[in-house]
């Protein structure tokens, strides 16, 4: 395990998000999470990182966080040890999803922040169980920490992301996609294709969890984690 982990949270998520990871994991690694909300484009929000990030590191990102990684492994494939995808996607926005999202920034500076941010991530892309709720409420006080400016700034990165398939295709390094099975935004079957997509790559279903797994399984994510990190290197 040389490689420091780098986590990528989710829209309108802060490390919180990875809070029972980083807890569990920083006893065996170096573990930082990154801010993805320094620019309105990805290749934007890659550039900023890649000047902070360290030289070589794994990388782990959920929903946007996993779209800013794929920027990030086909900008700098050298310096990205290993990848985890977590339920996220490789497409670009249509036209039509892309013109939608415009409703929800306006939406958002008009002092509607929690009705915006629950129209990108609704309460049905959680697994049933007793902390939904709780889980909801802490997505809700991260979108209010970061504010209508960065929603806006995070939604432009989505409008404008590209199609991802070329670069993961290419792709040899270790890989797992993980999939919550109750995730209504990225569901199991797109999630096979996605690990379809890369060469070796392993696909992870977790049962008990949907679209903010870390939070929702989190022991089963930190075990998916330090497996991965031990998977060996394929040959070039």
């Amino acid at each position: 395990m040389a490689e420091p982990l780098v986590l990528l949270p989710d829209l309108m998520c802060d490390a919180r998000l990875f809070g029972p990871q980083i807890a569990d994991l920083s006893r065996d690694m170096a573990v930082m999470v990154a801010p993805i909300n320094t620019g309105e484009r990805v290749e934007e929000v890659a550039s900023g990182l890649l000047d902070v990030l360290p030289r070589r590191f794994a990388l782990a990102g959920l929903g946007l966080g996993g779209v800013i990684s794929m920027e990030l492994q086909r900008r700098a494939p050298d310096r990205v040890a290993r990848l985890m995808l977590i339920n996220t996607t490789p497409l670009a926005d249509t036209p039509q999803q892309a013109a939608e999202r415009d409703a929800l920034i306006i939406k958002a500076r008009a002092g509607r922040l929690d009705q915006a941010v629950q129209a990108l991530i609704p309460s049905e892309c959680y697994a049933p169980g007793p902390y939904k709720l709780e889980i909801q409420a802490m997505l809700m006080d991260m979108a209010q920490t970061l504010g209508a400016e960065t929603f806006k700034r995070q939604v432009r990165v989505l409008q404008r992301r590209r199609d991802q398939q070329g670069t993961l295709r290419k792709l040899r390094v270790p890989v797992t996609v993980v999939c919550g099975a109750h995730d209504t935004l990225h569901p199991e079957k797109r999630q096979s294709f996605l690990a379809e997509l890369i060469p070796g790559a392993k696909l992870e279903v977790v049962e008990e969890a949907g679209h903010l797994l870390p939070l929702e399984a989190p022991d089963r994510l930190s075990d998916l984690i330090r497996a991965w990190m031990r998977e060996p290197m394929p040959p070039r």
